[in-house]
C-alpha cells in the first residue's frame, strides 16, 4: 500500500472525509461539493493522529531538508505544525489570518529571523488562495518560503496554477484522486458516483449534483 493510499484510508476510517454525491455539501464560497474534508477530526483519534504526524514528518525530512523553521497556518494547521516541529526539533511559528487587534498586533506569532528558510504547514489545500496569502505574509516578513506541506489536496487546476505562479512547491500526504480510487475499491461509491465525483473536480464552481 502506498503512503498516499494509507493516509486516505485513515481519513475515511474516522470519517474525516465524507462523500455524498447525491446530497452535496455547501462550501463558504457558495460551491456545491460532493465531498467534505474535516482534518480537525483527526486530532481526536490518537493512533491516526500519530500516523498522520509521522507521515508529515517524513515528507518534511525527505523533501524539504533545507527548512529551518516550520510555520503553521491558523487555525487548522497550527497543531500539525507544532507536532511536526516538536518531532523534528525545529523552531516553530504560526500565521494568523490578520494581525491581532490588541497587544503587539502580531500576524506572525513566535520568534524568527529575516532570511531564514520557512516551510509552511497546512491541513488542506483547495483553491490555494488562503494558503498563498500566508506565504505572502511570510515573504513580507523577509523570510524565505521553501514550500508547503498539507494533509490533503483536492488537486484543482486553479490551485496548481496559483502555486506555480507564486513559485511555491507544495506536497500533500494524499489527494482527491487517490481517495476516490480507494472509495471505489472499498465499495463506498459506485462507478456512476465515481464519474460524478470526478466531474466535480473539473469545474467545481459550476458543478450540479445530477451531473
Amino acid at each position: 500500500m502506498t503512503n498516499e493510499k494509507a493516509v486516505a484510508e485513515k481519513l475515511l476510517q474516522i470519517n474525516a472525509i465524507k462523500l455524498s454525491p447525491q446530497q452535496p455539501f455547501s462550501w463558504a464560497s457558495g460551491w456545491k461539493s460532493p465531498i467534505y474534508c474535516d482534518n480537525r477530526r483527526v486530532l481526536s483519534f490518537p493512533f491516526v493522529r500519530d500516523f498522520i504526524k509521522s507521515e508529515m514528518c517524513n515528507v518534511v525530512f525527505e523533501q524539504f531538508p533545507q527548512a529551518e523553521i516550520l510555520a503553521g497556518v491558523a487555525t487548522a494547521g497550527i497543531p500539525w505544525g507544532a507536532m511536526v516541529a516538536d518531532q523534528l526539533k525545529l523552531p516553530y511559528i504560526y500565521v494568523r489570518p490578520k494581525p491581532k487587534e490588541h497587544g503587539l498586533g502580531n500576524q506572525i506569532e513566535g520568534f524568527y529571523e529575516k532570511g531564514k528558510k520557512v516551510l509552511v504547514i497546512e491541513d488542506l489545500i483547495s483553491t490555494g488562495k488562503s494558503s498563498l496569502e500566508v506565504v505572502e505574509v511570510l515573504r513580507k516578513a523577509e523570510v524565505e518560503v521553501t514550500g508547503m506541506v498539507s494533509i490533503f489536496t483536492y488537486g484543482f487546476d486553479v490551485a496548481a496554477k496559483a502555486f506555480a505562479s507564486a513559485g511555491v512547491e507544495y506536497r500533500s500526504l494524499t489527494n482527491y484522486g487517490t481517495l476516490i480510487d480507494l472509495a471505489v475499491e472499498k465499495g463506498i461509491v459506485t462507478a456512476e458516483q465515481q464519474n460524478t465525483l470526478l466531474n466535480w473536480r473539473q469545474d467545481p464552481a459550476n458543478w450540479k449534483p445530477n451531473e
